[in-house]
């Protein structure tokens, strides 16, 4: 839908309104406003965000309260609850970061990280690259362990670093690597790093709610997420959990956290139950919004939860295969929320995007650094996992492909999906 933002004002009989004194008045042919804010629809299959609950939405228009009324700080004390249910773990430091999946990141990793403390950090892909940085920028040494994009961090290679790396106060790890589709296993990584004495730090973006993130099993002792991925809520948080063990660590820091908005020494006593000390103003709207998503999550129960999502992305790569579209990510290692596909030779994957938003209204995502313009990345998160998205995508696919000669099987994708929906079932 197209919008006029230079119509001119209709003419009027009335007169001025009158200006106040030491007011400015406001000129009869003055413009008028930009028009109301009507987006045009969107299927929202790409990394992020990712479609929204009606009863999220309405929840965000709920009248305002205080950031530090006692009604406010009760649905505080609900959200944290909520979190540990979603996140599995009992740590009483459980939160919501003002900021977004990257604020979360930000946050674990310069309350953990003082200067000259040495990390390991797995990169294989945009969001290890990121954690590498910012463990630098807080003047910490960052031991990458590269391998390349869409493979996994073997348990075995960790082990060799902590051995050879000397005293090591963290090992960082994207659990759901959104920018290829890999999904790193942990249940080994906990112990492991506590034989050796360092933390882990563990990135849930694009997981939590999504698959199973087990923080207390694990041995995680720092894990982050993002609101606008498979929690369904729009961007502008960070779940965030410390364990205990983390939290010592915060509070007995030598130097002062680099971040001031981001220290959780502070924060921490604003969402301390009996301490509520300000610290800045939290986005009350949104609080309200993820309380009601994580309420959707528990209706719904996580399992059922993590088996919907599986369900659904092995129809979407049932029928992706077909187009001749092959996973990105090591194989027994793939995300179900973040589907990464290589494109097929001689389709111009930019292309099928544009055509995808501009006459279907469907977003999927590109490929980012060296997977750009190689790979698709495509979400089936929250409440954008569902059936008749994935057959919607699906159908549409083949027809773009079909209008384009690229595959002359009409109807195979669709099929391949309905046969493993009909397998899973």
């Amino acid at each position: 839908m197209s919008h006029d933002y230079t119509r001119q004002p209709q003419a009027s009989s009335h007169p001025p309104t009158p200006s106040l004194p030491g007011q400015a008045s406001v000129p009869k042919d003055a413009p008028l406003p930009v028009s109301e804010l009507v987006p045009s629809p969107r299927l929202l299959l790409g990394p992020g965000p990712s479609l929204v609950h009606p009863r999220v939405l309405r929840a965000m228009s709920t009248p305002l309260l205080g950031h530090l009324d006692p009604e406010f700080l009760t649905i505080m004390n609900e959200v944290q609850a909520l979190l540990r249910t979603v996140f599995q773990t009992e740590n009483p430091f459980t939160i919501a970061v003002s900021g977004t999946g990257s604020a979360g990141m930000e946050a674990a990793l310069v309350n953990l990280i003082e200067p000259g403390d040495t990390v390991i950090v797995g990169v294989n892909g945009v969001f290890g690259t990121r954690m590498a940085d910012i463990v630098g920028r807080a003047g910490g040494k960052a031991i990458k362990i590269e391998v390349p994009w869409g493979q996994i961090i073997d348990p075995h290679r960790l082990e060799d670093a902590l051995k050879h790396a000397g005293s090591v106060k963290a090992v960082a790890l994207v659990h759901a690597e959104t920018s290829t589709g890999a999904h790193q296993p942990m249940e080994e990584i906990g112990p492991l790093c506590r034989r050796y004495g360092a933390l882990l730090v563990a990135d849930a973006v694009t997981s939590l709610a999504g698959v199973p993130v087990r923080v207390d099993a694990w041995g995680i002792d720092a894990c982050y997420s993002g609101t606008q991925k498979c929690l369904s809520c729009p961007p502008g948080l960070a779940p965030l959990t410390l364990s205990p063990r983390a939290l010592a660590v915060v509070k007995g820091r030598k130097t002062k956290v680099q971040s001031w908005y981001l220290d959780l020494s502070m924060i921490a006593d604003y969402w301390a139950e009996g301490k509520r000390a300000y610290h800045h103003t939290a986005p009350i709207s949104m609080i309200y919004a993820l309380r009601e998503a994580l309420r959707l999550v528990v209706e719904e129960g996580l399992e059922a939860r993590f088996d919907r999502h599986d369900r659904n992305s092995a129809a979407l790569m049932a029928g992706l295969v077909t187009l001749g579209c092959e996973p990105q990510a090591q194989a027994g290692h793939r995300l179900p929320t973040l589907n990464c596909v290589r494109v097929p030779a001689g389709v111009d994957e930019a292309a099928v995007r544009k055509t995808l938003l501009a006459e279907f209204g469907i977003e999927i995502g590109g490929g980012l650094g060296p997977l750009a313009g190689r790979v698709w990345r495509i979400g089936l998160m929250g409440e954008s996992s569902r059936h008749e998205h994935v057959v919607t995508l699906l159908s549409t696919l083949e027809q773009i492909f079909g209008q384009h000669g690229w595959t002359k099987q009409s109807g195979a994708a669709l099929t391949a999906a309905l046969q493993a929906y009909a397998t899973a079932t």
